[in-house]
């Protein structure tokens, strides 16, 4: 990790030279589409874990060179992670301080962040960094080189750099707004198709309801949609871990959530861990192809019985498409 951030330097003050910034504009577009790429894993992984996007995506850009080191293309190791003794998954060889050199392997791009954000909580040397605010880009940029993040002497002022070229900061705002607009203004495509939307859309849920409450036991974090208490599944979650980390039955979590008995539960899923509300505050939905109640209910926070309720409809009836669903009486 460290001679990757060595190697990557001339490259990195070569992008942030003048002349090469704003002439051919190679290293901004691969830094935008970088950018594009990861801002949405590494805002989750920030609500996660505590540790700033802006930082996340700067060290993914210069320890990836942009995400497209042989290490990143060939290992999805988006920063510089060597195997450790603690190590027991996928490997990739290459030459680094010494001759082959063992660094971790990971299934996708979104694993690698996931175990930056879990090799910067779990090392004692980073713990300082965690008393930082969270937009104190600077302190965790300048704590990260005092803690033997990397050897570079420069590393801290080319990471400050990268945030500020990017405006990388607008992805910090502590706000409870789980996804309030941090959408850097000078980027037309960003405006148009914002991180809160694209991971509302993969949620299933509206952003604009949807509120960050705090983080539980186990790095758990909880929302708030319609005033009712929800999680996001992880991978392997089942009704019983979930149930088991809220301190509930595994019966209640299958009813808040209108689960079948032996039903799978997907990762990210929207799981509630509190019963569902009687009613929105909204008026109604108009059902598209393919949608069902219990879409409906998950989506709004709202009972599914008291769904069919309102509607006068039978329960286990689906509408057509096309219906309007109230949502209130």
């Amino acid at each position: 990790m460290k001679r990757i951030a060595s190697i990557y330097l001339f490259a990195i003050l070569l992008f942030l030279s003048p002349v090469f910034l704003y002439g051919q504009g190679g290293p901004k577009i691969a830094y935008k589409d970088y950018i594009e790429k990861y801002r949405e894993i590494a805002v989750r992984k920030m609500h996660e874990y505590k540790i700033p996007a802006s930082i996340t995506l700067a060290q993914g850009i210069l320890e990836s060179g942009s995400g497209k080191s042989a290490l990143a293309v060939n290992a999805n190791n988006h920063f510089g992670i060597k195997c450790h003794k603690e190590w027991t998954g996928m490997t990739y060889t290459m030459d680094d301080d010494e001759k082959n050199e063992c660094f971790r392997k990971y299934a996708s791009p979104e694993e690698s962040f996931d175990d930056h954000s879990f090799f910067l909580t779990s090392r004692p040397r980073y713990a300082g960094l965690f008393a930082l605010d969270i937009m104190d880009y600077r302190g965790w940029a300048h704590g990260l080189k005092s803690a033997g993040y990397a050897t570079n002497p420069k590393y801290a002022e080319i990471l400050i750099r990268i945030i500020e070229e990017n405006e990388l900061y607008l992805y910090d705002n502590p706000s409870k707004e789980l996804f309030a607009d941090k959408t850097p203004k000078k980027t037309k495509e960003n405006k148009e198709k914002t991180s809160d939307q694209a991971i509302a859309r993969a949620l299933e849920l509206n952003p604009s309801r949807l509120t960050f409450v705090e983080i539980y036991d186990g790095n758990r974090s909880i929302y708030m949609n319609n005033g009712v208490k929800l999680i996001f599944a992880r991978a392997g979650d089942n009704i019983h871990t979930i149930a088991k980390d809220f301190g509930v039955h595994a019966f209640q979590i299958q009813k808040y959530n209108e689960l079948g008995k032996n039903e799978p539960i997907a990762e990210g899923q929207a799981i509630y861990i509190v019963p569902k509300k009687n009613k929105s505050k909204e008026g109604s939905h108009k059902l598209s192809n393919g949608e069902t109640m219990r879409d409906i209910a998950r989506f709004y926070g709202v009972k599914l019985k008291s769904l069919y309720k309102i509607n006068g409809l039978q329960s286990g009836h689906e509408p057509e498409a096309g219906t309007t669903i109230k949502l209130k009486k």
